[in-house]
């Protein structure tokens, strides 16, 4: 099958074209013929050995060597990255009860990764912890793909913010892949939504419902900030700014500030459920920048890794 190889941490270069055999699926996994995956920030964490977050001396050396070795020592332990895809079973073990041959589904998966790839095998353990679902129908594999990534950490980071009618919400980043669904999530709960971004996308949050928005390109924004109940930064902390350092201050009285840096995801079985359910009613759309054919990943890697992208980049295997 095709696949994308990861030769060695470093810029898109690494990432080479290659044929690899395909998996055989044991009794109790599912095989997707993958259609869709995407290029996610934290594919290209992975990709270039990235440190997420600020840190500093010694921790950030600390991370760095418990970094390598969950992922590996000069290259990934898995070549194969990529955590998100859309496609439809090819077969499903004899053990599989929730998933049969034919039936779209869409995933985020978790230390296995592997999507860059025409095929992939998922476990019954993965599709208990909620990496594997049926696609709503009426997203296209293109859009499950675009979705997943941003409709689960959305879910996640926002889940302890008692986000409801009446409440003020702050998105720092809401022009990306995760800042999208926040934002969209947060109209549908009854929040008034404040948005950040840059010029260029202020049309793009508009369009998404964003009730005001701050372009921190203008010298200004710092003083359209207001008091907020919940604040998510949706960029990561690799990213600073004197706006962002004043954002820290505008959280009202038991509000919140959440960065999408704070601690690891651990997907929880009921976040696809929730996500297609927030698809299926409307109430979230999947937001592409650009698609790419898998041969040219290399060119995708480049474009993500510039910071500026609109939603996602969606890769057709």
């Amino acid at each position: 099958m095709k696949a994308i190889i990861c030769t060695k941490y470093g810029p898109p270069e690494v990432l080479q074209h290659n044929e690899v055999e395909k998996p055989i699926p044991k009794d109790n996994e599912v095989l997707v013929k993958i259609h869709a995956t995407a290029v996610t920030a934290s594919d290209c964490v992975i990709r270039g050995f990235k440190m997420p977050g600020n840190p500093s001396f010694p921790k950030k050396q600390i991370m760095e060597l418990m970094m390598r070795l969950f992922l590996g020592i000069s290259k990934p332990r898995n070549p194969i990255i990529g955590l998100v895809f859309s496609g439809v079973v090819e077969s499903a073990g004899k053990d599989i009860n929730q998933f049969k041959k034919g039936n779209r589904v869409y995933g985020f998966t978790g230390i296995s990764r592997g999507t860059y790839a025409e095929f992939k095998c998922v476990s019954a353990k993965e599709v208990a912890q909620g990496e594997l679902a049926i696609i709503p129908d009426n997203i296209s594999h293109n859009e499950a793909a675009a979705v997943v990534y941003g409709g689960v950490l959305a879910i996640h980071f926002m889940k302890d913010g008692d986000i409801q009618s009446g409440k003020k919400v702050l998105i720092y980043g809401a022009s990306g892949a995760i800042g999208t669904v926040a934002l969209q999530l947060s109209k549908h709960l009854g929040a008034e939504v404040t948005a950040i971004c840059s010029s260029s996308n202020i049309a793009l949050v508009k369009s998404l419902g964003a009730d005001k928005v701050i372009d921190y390109t203008k010298d200004d924004s710092i003083n359209q900030l207001e008091c907020y109940d919940f604040i998510l930064d949706a960029v990561g902390e690799n990213k600073s700014s004197k706006l962002k350092i004043q954002c820290k201050k505008a959280i009202g009285e038991n509000g919140k500030y959440v960065s999408v840096d704070d601690g690891f995801l651990k997907i929880q079985p009921h976040y696809l459920v929730k996500l297609n359910e927030l698809i299926e009613a409307g109430h979230v759309k999947a937001v592409i920048d650009r698609d790419y054919p898998l041969e040219e990943i290399v060119e995708a890697h480049k474009y993500v890794d510039k910071g500026h992208k609109k939603g996602n980049v969606v890769i057709t295997v």
